[in-house]
């Protein structure tokens, strides 16, 4: 196994642990499922009982980066205070992301989508922090109104806004 990175992200799951460590990996390039352990077999008392076969630790890359995970059964919802940003070249990888990750239409905004586990991810251009830094604050207002706007960023649509095109 590789070197552990200074920080990495750990995902607590109720139960679905190998199912999105499996989903997520097919999703990203360059990803894998690094290792896994399964609880033991036959405990029938304290925290440990009654998750046999989950996975009681799990690590797996995406993209490079490392995550940890285990199903610890319904002590922890995930929130949108914590999400993944994924940042994107083309429309089509945005496409792409939107498609795989977004499960909860209600949750969609600005980029932001939440997962058919829970887990919250911010789908944006990577154009976008360029755009948002640029000295003329008329481009700058007319790229966020537009932004704001969106469910899934559209890049044609952000470079009309910076342009003063749209």
């Amino acid at each position: 196994m590789a070197a552990i990175q200074k920080i990495t992200p750990f995902l607590w799951f109720d139960s679905a642990c190998e199912e999105a460590m499996n989903y997520y990996v097919s999703v990203f390039p360059d990803s894998k499922i690094d290792q896994l352990k399964y609880y033991p077999e036959g405990v029938t008392e304290g925290p440990m009982a009654g998750m046999e076969g989950k996975v009681l630790t799990g690590t797996f890359t995406l993209s490079g980066q490392q995550f940890a995970a285990l199903d610890g059964g319904p002590v922890f919802e995930f929130s949108g205070a914590v999400s993944f940003m994924v940042s994107c070249d083309t429309q089509e990888e945005i496409d792409h992301y939107w498609e795989k990750l977004s499960a909860v239409p209600e949750a969609e905004q600005c980029g932001w989508c939440k997962d058919k586990f829970g887990v919250t991810w911010q789908v944006y251009p990577a154009i976008l922090g360029e755009m948002m830094m640029d000295s003329d604050p008329e481009k700058v207002a007319r790229v966020t109104s537009a932004f704001m706007a969106m469910k899934k960023f559209d890049i044609a649509k952000l470079r009309a806004a910076y342009d003063g095109t749209a």
